[in-house]
């Protein structure tokens, strides 16, 4: 037989195994994404401030305390790959996770409706998510390694995840409108509909030998990320982007105590903002083969903060459409390239931790940026739209420090080598 049909038969067999790994980390995706309370905002939304009357400053708070967790994500990884649990490095920690997070999500439902009560549930709740996602992450990285399908499964997780986004905008929008034990209910079913899947269908041989390989090269990649000066130039760039004054939350005290947009109406939003994004990555994968990363940020950044101007129109249903269309579509063209970005700024060998640290500068800035935002208005008697020419001000600025990223990082496009 030759090496050709060898490596032909070697693939039909290794497709059932394929399908049940790609099963298995769809499923884990999709539980720890469409479940978390940013994609299920609407009804946390509808909850703090029209039953909790909270103030636009202390909603911002809410929803960058809740997914801390996911700034420390790194370290779940190095427990399990460390340290298994019940003999194994990634089944029992998913069905933990899920379970635990289903529970949690139902005693958010419940605990009595008070700020700090809610804030601690939804915490921890969301810590469950994050061990969920760990490990559908290192899953992926197994089976990608294992049957020489990355890309396959990095485009599946990918379009599950933007499935989520896409479905939980309506989805918000329904359940914002009921009584929010059904938010509860709903994201405890999401949540858990992984832990019947990796039950019956996620083997794994039984080991109770401690991985302290794995702490020790986590040890290497801190101290080599503490040295490298592109990751450090990256992390200051997103830094300046991100923490630009916000407005997400006044944006939604806007749409609906001024314009008296629904709950429902408000999730279609998020749908056209998130269908439309599709075609700006679309565009953003086709230019970045044909331009500089360095004139791929001018050109994201120019127009995001140009666009950004649009929001000064916000005043009716038709023209909310519209601008949430286009902000989706240049709001993804700025994402791609800041992601584009960090991947070149982390160091070769530190991928995992690296990227997760840039990610976490990420995050905390989305949170900041939009409690810095809410506190311009709740304190300093901001309006809705001086907040809409600041913050389109201070993302043009950033304009000024592209110049001064390294040449390594900026000046080639995605399909010329380093």
């Amino acid at each position: 037989m030759s090496t050709t049909a060898v490596e032909v038969d070697q693939t039909e067999a290794d497709k059932p195994h394929l399908f049940r790994w790609a099963v298995i980390i769809g499923a884990g995706v999709l539980a720890t994404t469409l479940s978390q309370p940013a994609v299920l905002r609407l009804p946390f939304q509808n909850l703090l401030k029209n039953d909790l009357h909270v103030s636009r400053q202390v909603m911002a708070a809410f929803f960058a305390i809740t997914p801390f967790a996911w700034n420390i994500k790194p370290l779940f990884g190095i427990i399990s790959d460390s340290t298994p649990l019940f003999g194994t490095r990634r089944r029992h920690y998913l069905l933990i996770g899920s379970a635990c997070a289903a529970a949690l999500w139902l005693i958010i439902g419940f605990v009595p409706r008070n700020y700090f009560a809610i804030l601690i549930a939804t915490t921890a709740m969301s810590s469950m998510l994050v061990v969920g996602s760990t490990i559908a992450g290192a899953l992926m990285v197994e089976g990608g390694q294992r049957y020489g399908a990355s890309g396959r499964l990095s485009s599946a997780r990918y379009m599950v995840q933007n499935f989520c986004v896409l479905v939980g905008g309506p989805l918000g929008g329904f359940l914002a409108a009921k009584a929010f034990g059904l938010t509860a209910i709903t994201g405890a079913a999401i949540s858990f509909s992984v832990f019947p899947i990796a039950f019956f269908m996620l083997k794994e041989p039984h080991t109770s030998q401690k991985n302290s390989e794995s702490i020790r090269k986590a040890k290497e990649q801190f101290f080599t990320l503490m040295k490298s000066g592109t990751l450090w130039a990256g992390a200051g760039m997103l830094f300046l982007v991100y923490f630009a004054p916000g407005f997400s939350t006044p944006l939604y005290y806007y749409q609906t105590d001024t314009l008296k947009f629904s709950p429902q109406f408000i999730g279609n939003l998020a749908f056209i903002s998130g269908g439309v994004g599709l075609l700006g990555a679309a565009l953003y994968a086709t230019m970045c083969r044909k331009l500089s990363l360095r004139a791929m940020m001018y050109i994201a950044i120019f127009i995001n903060a140009l666009f950004t101007l649009t929001y000064l129109f916000y005043s009716s249903p038709t023209r909310a459409m519209f601008i949430e269309a286009q902000s989706g579509f240049v709001g993804t063209l700025a994402e791609l390239a800041m992601m584009d970005m960090a991947v070149r700024a982390t160091p070769k060998g530190c991928e995992g931790m690296g990227f997760s640290l840039m990610m976490s500068v990420r995050n905390t800035g989305i949170g900041v940026s939009d409690i810095l935002g809410s506190r311009l208005i709740e304190h300093y008697h901001f309006t809705f739209f001086n907040l809409v020419w600041l913050n389109a001000g201070t993302t043009a600025l950033v304009l000024i420090a592209i110049p001064f990223l390294p040449k390594i990082l900026m000046d080639r496009s995605d399909s010329s080598h380093a």
